[in-house]
């Protein structure tokens, strides 16, 4: 067949011309012909370049066409010498990263401002459960997070919010019922039913059973929270129909639930740091060993068998602005080469393999699919140059080609202001010895460095007028936790681990019911930073009247983001981990593992503006031990 290459408008229109030389076409014809292909071309956007296409693992130079925002058409270029093509771009282009579970409130930042900061790095898409804002507003800040993430060219799929309240042990802001939820999730953009606490599930709770059975009926997936869980609860557990889960912290835990059928997501945020046990190359081999051992794998080359990961999807859950600041899921992928994935494998877990997990029509370059994807030097250094949404260029060498709108606060915090002696754990003192020091045997919260699991660690402090005092030197220091939406009660505990030798610090943000949480090693100082964050309606407070330190981020959107952009927030949180450290905390993220400290569905002490809680017994604990 002969072509013939036309030039119209500046566009090169390719027509096949047999039969012309022949008469067979009059000139009529041929116009037509012509004005045919320039109307199918107007509008679409071409460009040759080398792409992955994710799916098979594929690397090879195609033509690329794009209408109304979707890939329309990917045509392989033949050729025998890739020194001869005539491409539009170096490097290749694959599919916009998609992370597939993430608290965007955890990163400080509003929906819109987050996806100006993550967008440079490659990440086109979410599913983020809102949780944090729903147990603070309950619908009107799942609506809010929707609306203003139409500020910016980025897609943000939602899992709804399944535990608002989180529990019903601790005072919240909202309620959402299963006849709300299943409005929610008719609506387009909510793609699962968000994290399914498995205290809750196990025991029975026919409300949470009716949230499940709605998703079954609409047909969204159920994602899972299930740290630890094992033997038959986990059977039991993913007998609902809960089909993934983020919370493993070893191979073992991990490989159980994907035996028995469920997705994991390794998470790689900023506190919890899951990679290296969930991919540690030598659980992975002797793993490989047993599945072939067994009948249940086919080896041919161990390379090549260890280059997959035994693990579908990569996460972050929670990360913060510093952390973001530097980095996404390129960083997360990244991670996930050095410790032996093939690149390809773990672009993959980033992008088909999550959008197959939800049903999202993204996370590959093919035909029908959102044309959402970005321009990297290579598979392995992932440097980003240009990134697409919908087949708009949105990012070019860096610089992010849109602006932000403006966002207003929503206020949330109703308390009156504090006093010292409102931190005081206090206790009757005995009469033979009311002219001395006392001591007594409490209940400690034990902490960890990039965990969130903590651990009950049992005590002796001093008591001085009828107060327990802490114990600097045995790292144990003073927690509370304030009730934020009104009637201002106060609980008081300890806590070891955060290694504070000076001041205190806290924060509006304490998963899941974000009441104010407050460590400190006295009871001035905890007061003052109380009143910081009541002050603007929501942040961070590091503050130190010995160190004449105070350092705020202002969280006004409801105690839980700023309504400022990630240099800002980022810059702040900076100073807060400077200041922390100044005051002797050495965790790597402070703040972060503060928060977790009310999540009373991971294991295994905690503690929430009613009490000391027992998450393993579901049960209070006094913080005096008295036996």
């Amino acid at each position: 067949m002969d072509e013939r290459i036309i030039d119209v408008d500046g566009n090169e229109i390719i027509i096949s011309v047999d039969g012309i030389d022949d008469m067979e076409l009059s000139g009529l014809e041929i116009a037509d012909m012509i004005i045919e292909e320039a109307e199918e071309l107007e509008g679409d956007l071409i460009i040759t370049a080398k792409y992955l296409n994710v799916e098979f693992g594929e690397v090879y130079p195609a033509e690329i066409v794009i209408e109304d925002g979707l890939f329309k058409e990917v045509i392989p270029i033949i050729t025998d010498d890739d020194n001869e093509l005539d491409l539009d771009y170096d490097g290749i282009l694959i599919p916009g990263f998609i992370d597939s579970h993430i608290h965007i409130e955890s990163s400080k930042l509003s929906p819109s401002n987050f996806a100006k900061a993550v967008l440079p790095y490659g990440t086109t898409s979410v599913v983020a459960d809102s949780h944090e804002i729903a147990n603070v507003l309950g619908i009107d800040g799942i609506n809010w997070m929707v609306e203003n993430g139409k500020y910016a060219p980025f897609d943000f799929y939602y899992a709804v919010p399944s535990c608002v309240p989180h529990s019903s042990f601790e005072n919240s802001g909202a309620l959402i019922t299963s006849s709300d939820i299943e409005e929610l999730l008719k609506r387009d953009e909510m793609v699962a039913l968000g994290e399914m606490n498995f205290p809750v599930v196990l025991s029975g709770d026919e409300e949470v059973l009716r949230k499940i059975e709605v998703a079954h009926k609409l047909g969204k997936p159920i994602d899972g929270h299930a740290p630890l869980l094992s033997g038959e609860d986990l059977k039991k557990y993913i007998s609902y129909g809960i089909t993934s889960d983020h919370e493993c912290t070893s191979f073992s835990e991990a490989i159980e639930k994907s035996r028995l059928g469920m997705t994991i997501m390794v998470r790689e945020g900023s506190s919890s740091k899951d990679m290296d046990a969930l991919l540690n190359y030598d659980d992975r081999l002797n793993y490989l060993i047993e599945e072939e051992m067994a009948g249940r794998a086919v080896v041919e080359t161990i390379d090549d068998a260890m280059a997959v990961s035994p693990f579908e999807i990569l996460v972050c859950d929670d990360i913060d602005a510093e952390d973001l600041s530097k980095g996404h899921l390129d960083n997360v992928i990244k991670k996930a080469i050095s410790l032996k994935i093939n690149p390809k494998e773990a672009i993959k877990m980033t992008t088909f393999n999550p959008a197959e997990h939800y049903g999202l029509n993204c996370g590959a370059i093919e035909a029908g699919r959102i044309a959402n994807f970005s321009l990297v030097d290579d598979l392995r250094n992932l440097n980003v140059s240009k990134v697409w949404v919908h087949g708009e260029l949105v990012v070019d060498d860096g610089e992010v080609l849109f602006e932000t709108e403006a966002i207003e606060s929503k206020p949330s915090i109703v308390l009156d202001e504090v006093k010292a002696e409102d931190f005081d754990a206090k206790m009757e003192m005995s009469w033979t010895n009311s002219l001395m020091d006392e001591t007594t045997n409490v209940f400690a919260i034990k902490a960890f460095d990039k965990s969130l699991i903590t651990e009950k660690s049992e005590e002796t402090l001093i008591v001085r007028d009828g107060v327990i005092q802490p114990d600097l030197k045995k790292d144990v220091v003073k927690i509370a936790v304030v009730n934020r939406y009104g009637g201002n009660d106060i609980m008081n505990g300890f806590i070891k681990g955060f290694n504070l030798k000076k001041g205190a610090f806290g924060a509006s943000v304490a998963h899941d019911s974000h009441n104010i949480l407050v460590i400190g090693t006295n009871s001035e100082d905890m007061a003052k930073v109380v009143n910081i964050i009541r002050e603007h309606q929501g942040g961070l407070a590091v503050y130190s009247s010995e160190e004449d330190l105070c350092e705020v981020l202002e969280l006004p959107i409801a105690g839980l983001m700023s309504n400022r952009d990630i240099d800002y927030v980022a810059d702040k949180n900076r100073k807060l981990m400077e200041a922390a450290n100044k005051l002797g905390c050495n965790l790597t993220s402070p703040f972060t593992t503060l928060s977790f400290m009310a999540l009373i569905s991971i294991p295994h002490f905690k503690i929430i503006n009613q009490g000391l809680f027992d998450v393993d017994n579901i049960e209070f604990v006094d913080l005096i031990n008295n036996l």
